[in-house]
């Protein structure tokens, strides 16, 4: 089975919410999982596969406690081809930068050269009132081929 990064980007607690109910899917799968709310690179292992649930804050900002680990990826960290990942962005289609932290951070990850195992997933507040639904249908898509 395979060792998983759940990386946190938060603001009122749903992306909490969506990484708790994958986590307990992927653990209950055999999966080992670690999250993190407050990750900076050094804590992150580039050889597990990463899993990246931010909602989106502003104006398409990343929220506070995941802006830091993008600054610190954009600036100081190397190409990482053989890193796998899969992205959940929270938003609201009601605002002109819908998703706009999620599509942020997927941007990053390709520049640095990772590799998105599906594409990014886009949970509309507006259309669901728990984003933890779509998101695990979405997981089980594909988590047999982590």
């Amino acid at each position: 089975m395979a060792a998983i990064e759940i990386v946190i980007g938060t603001v009122y607690g749903s992306a909490v919410a969506v990484a708790e109910t994958l986590e307990q899917a992927l653990t209950s799968a055999g999966h080992q999982v670690r999250l993190h709310e407050d990750a900076v690179l050094d804590d992150l292992d580039p050889t597990h596969f990463w899993l990246v649930v931010t909602s989106t804050t502003g104006q398409g900002d990343l929220p506070p406690n995941l802006a830091p680990l993008y600054e610190e990826m954009r600036d100081r960290c190397p190409p990482v081809p053989g890193l796998r990942y899969a992205l959940v962005a929270l938003g609201d289609s009601s605002y002109e930068q819908f998703c706009g932290a999620g599509r942020r951070f997927d941007e990053l990850l390709q520049e640095l050269q990772a590799r998105p195992l599906v594409p990014r997933l886009e949970v509309d507040a507006g259309e669901t009132l728990e984003p933890e639904e779509p998101a695990l249908v979405w997981l089980k898509g594909w988590m047999g081929d982590i």
